[in-house]
């Protein structure tokens, strides 16, 4: 998370910290904690890894109020955002193997959130579509949150709501196109 800064290669000061080769080290001695943000962007950054963050426990205690697990949830918002899908699409979207699908379907379709049908498409294929009755369950598990965020947008100019959108509807295209998230170093 580190960033550079012009004329500086070694490390820079931030916070309580010292960033070196994308590492912080604090006054304690924990390493790898964020360092304090110095630009607006590092800013940014900082407050959108805190929102998933957030997020992810936020769906997490969802999906087990409904009795599934998160991948599954997650699956459920891909079916819900881009509608019926074929299985393969599912993986490049998810990021998850064939198998890990397939897994992840079968408990979904067990638990009667999905149904696979007959691709009118292409006869060699399935789609996978959501059935709306079982959906109820989740009804109003989301009200409250998309509520306050469309407050909260609320507040917020036009201009500054269109770079919202342009921000990520970009993050969402950079994402597409990532085919597996880099190797972990060390």
């Amino acid at each position: 998370m580190s960033r550079a800064v012009k004329g500086k290669s070694a490390g820079v000061k931030a916070g309580s910290g010292t960033v070196k080769r994308g590492r912080v080290k604090s006054p304690k001695g924990q390493a790898g904690m964020v360092p304090a943000p110095v630009t607006i962007e590092d800013k940014i950054v900082l407050e959108i890894r805190k929102f998933i963050a957030a997020s992810i426990f936020f769906n997490t205690q969802t999906a087990e109020k409904v009795g599934i697990g998160l991948t599954d949830m997650q699956m459920l918002h891909m079916l819900q955002l881009y509608g019926p899908s074929t299985p393969s699409k599912l993986a490049v979207w998810t990021g998850l193997s064939s198998g890990g699908v397939t897994v992840a379907l079968d408990r979904l379709e067990k638990a009667e959130y999905v149904r696979r049908e007959a691709n009118p498409g292409d006869r060699r294929s399935l789609l996978v579509v959501l059935v709306p009755a079982r959906l109820q369950r989740m009804a109003g598990l989301y009200d409250e949150v998309e509520r306050e965020t469309r407050r909260q947008l609320g507040t917020l100019p036009q201009r500054d709501l269109e770079a919202v959108v342009r921000f990520f509807e970009t993050m969402g295209k950079v994402r597409a196109e990532r085919k597996e998230p880099t190797k972990a170093k060390g």
